[in-house]
């Protein structure tokens, strides 16, 4: 099933354009792809091809975390089609905890499960940096010795890199001049991999047996790969920026022999992407050149109707003047372009001239499915344009496609049995404080206990969007989508199972248009297994009539916004459905102030929202529009 990407919409020309031109920003070569598989399956053909032309043992260095995995997909594919033999390869691991806790817990788990398991290299050949014990120091610097000498001048290592830069648990202000050593690991460190450990961060190890970065850079080659939204800012920084040792990957920038494989979303924040222009020469599509315009405002501090000749041509966009200027028709242009973006009629305004519209009049009303991956993130997302979609008449359905369960702490549940009890509807609250005692780290939360979780947040959601007057009874769904439901924080694979009850829903309603989240973070992640879901039961519903009038709609998260160039719609709210829209996410109590998986943003989901769509609308302030109070922007995807 394909991954969904953003379609291209103008952009660097590259058919042609020399290597050395391409990279003109890049202090590491960067080679982009449309997304991770198509990336793995290039850097797989790279590694069978320097595997087979090798005399001798091959020696391979493999990153650990979940980056790699479609790298071991397509690696195990090629072996299993007789491309390549391991059975002369020997595999090192970057790092491993300390002492290294259970096989389930290890860092290295995925190496052997996805890759090793599937493989013919001999046991002997694969070397992990493990000790299962504590051991004196002296025994374990010694380990550490040891090991560095086997890993040093590996023929092929391939890295990935955490958010802040990370690799290998080489973290903030670490040494170029590093081997192999034990590292403790800072709080930050643990609290991402406690995910690992039921969320536990007391029983998230707190040392780790890490390559250093001078052993790293005896590799003859490197690859590093990085995938998703959320990889872009530090994919920037380690090929793009001077070396830092706040950003150790940079370091490895020294190396002669150092390409990076990152798919768009990861490579969204190179100049290539961001500025093009300053590279070669570009396909000038309407939405690229307001990509161009908004960049150039932001430079120069203009709005876009005070834009000069001279602002264009000292930024590097004379090729824009050229093709379609004088600058003054490009301002004008694209200061429409974008205001016609701007509709109080998410669902079309009826009896109107929708000539300039984003959104079409008729049909009206409109059948409407807003798709929320998590029971929150329809309110969230885009809780004002869904106040409007309803008190402007239409017939709006949301889909809930994941129960959310696993998002609900134990104490919330107890709470709700208390509460039941006080209200004398019966008192169950021992009987599911003996269920939750019996919860195992690492397993499965028991099914009576996600089903009470489940209710729990079905209740918020059906509260929520009441305050908007939907009907919670004949317009709410909750699909319940069999992936997510494992009962733990690893999620199943997407199957025809979960796109049958997408499809069901959507004949059902037959709707004109479809609202999906359009988070590009996570490659792996829920929204973007949901949102591939529903598109794969469009998909497959090719030929229905009414498909020919829908439209689907992306909206963004909490954490993340659409940059103005790819914006089709903008929905102004005044500041009483700012503070509608606060409220409904106020009745998601099981989410607020405690929430389980914040990261690390400290504020409230209805604080991220609003923080977001005020910073929207100041956005098109600055760039000569009306103002409001907050926006929400979508992207029309077709």
């Amino acid at each position: 099933m394909k991954k969904f990407t953003l379609p291209k919409d103008g952009g660097l020309i590259e058919a042609g354009l020399p290597n050395g031109i391409k990279h003109t920003f890049e202090r590491i070569p960067a080679h982009i792809f449309e997304d991770e598989e198509a990336a793995s399956e290039r850097l797989a053909d790279k590694i069978v091809e320097a595997i087979n032309e090798n005399n001798g043992v091959f020696r391979l260095g493999l990153t650990t975390g979940t980056s790699p995995l479609s790298l071991y997909k397509a690696l195990v594919s090629r072996h299993k089609a007789g491309r390549v033999s391991f059975k002369d390869v020997e595999i090192f691991s970057i790092d491993e905890y300390y002492p290294a806790p259970a096989d389930e817990y290890s860092r290295n788990r995925r190496l052997y499960a996805d890759l090793i398991a599937h493989i013919d290299v001999k046991p002997e050949n694969v070397h992990v940096p493990k000790l299962t014990e504590t051991h004196d120091s002296t025994f374990v610097t010694e380990f550490c010795a040891r090991y560095d000498e086997m890993a040093t001048g590996l023929d092929l290592l391939i890295l990935g890199t955490g958010d802040k830069g990370q690799v290998g648990f080489n973290e903030f202000s670490a040494s170029e001049k590093s081997r192999t050593r034990t590292v403790l690991l800072p709080y930050g460190s643990r609290k991402r991999q406690a995910k690992n450990f039921a969320d536990n961060i007391s029983e998230t190890p707190d040392k780790a047996i890490a390559m250093g970065i001078s052993t790293m850079m005896s590799a003859k080659k490197i690859h590093f790969i990085a995938w998703g939204e959320d990889k872009a800012q530090v994919v920037k920084s380690i090929v793009e920026d001077e070396m830092n040792p706040d950003c150790p990957a940079s370091l490895l920038q020294r190396h002669e022999n150092i390409t990076f494989y990152v798919d768009d979303n990861s490579a969204s924040l190179l100049t290539r992407n961001v500025a093009p222009w300053l590279v070669g020469p570009c396909e000038w599509t309407p939405k690229f050149i307001r990509k161009a315009v908004v960049w150039l405002c932001e430079k120069v501090h203009k709005p876009i109707l005070k834009l000069t000749q001279k602002d264009y041509l000292s930024y590097g966009l004379g090729e824009l003047l050229e093709l379609h200027g004088p600058y003054s028709q490009i301002n004008i242009k694209v200061f429409n372009d974008l205001q016609h973006t701007i509709s109080g009629w998410p669902g079309g305004k009826p009896n109107a001239d929708d000539s300039t519209r984003p959104v079409p009049s008729n049909p009206f009303p409109k059948r409407v499915v807003i798709f929320s991956p998590h029971p929150d993130d329809d309110v969230i997302s885009m809780g004002g344009t869904f106040i409007r979609l309803a008190e402007q008449g239409h017939d709006v359905h949301v889909a809930y496609e994941t129960s959310g369960n696993v998002a609900v702490h134990d104490d919330v549940v107890l709470q709700h049995m208390d509460t039941a009890r006080e209200l004398g509807f019966g008192d169950r609250f021992d009987e599911v404080k003996e269920i939750i005692a019996s919860k195992k780290p690492g397993q499965p939360e028991p099914r009576a206990l996600l089903n009470l979780k489940g209710a729990i947040r079905r209740a918020e959601a059906k509260s929520a969007v009441r305050s908007f007057g939907l009907n919670d009874q004949t317009n709410c769904h909750f699909l319940n989508l069999p992936f997510y439901e494992t009962g733990g924080i690893k999620k199943g694979e997407r199957t025809q199972a979960d796109i049958d009850i997408i499809i069901k829903l959507l004949q059902e309603v037959q709707p004109h248009q479809i609202y999906l989240a359009g988070d590009l973070a996570d490659p792996h992640g829920t929204h973007r297994v949901c949102t591939e879901a529903v598109l794969e039961a469009i998909n497959q519903l090719q030929g229905e009539a009414w498909l020919k009038e829908c439209h689907v709609w992306l909206y963004r998260g909490a954490w993340m916004e659409w940059e103005l160039g790819k914006v089709d719609m903008a929905v102004p709210l005044s500041p009483q459905e700012v503070i509608k829209k606060r409220h409904a996410i106020y009745r998601h109590l099981s989410q607020k102030d405690i929430v389980p998986f914040p990261g690390e943003d400290p504020r409230e989901f209805w604080q991220r929202a609003e923080e977001r769509t005020e910073n929207t609308a100041r956005l098109y302030n600055d760039l000569g529009m009306a103002e409001y109070q907050a926006i929400e922007v979508f992207v029309k995807l077709f």
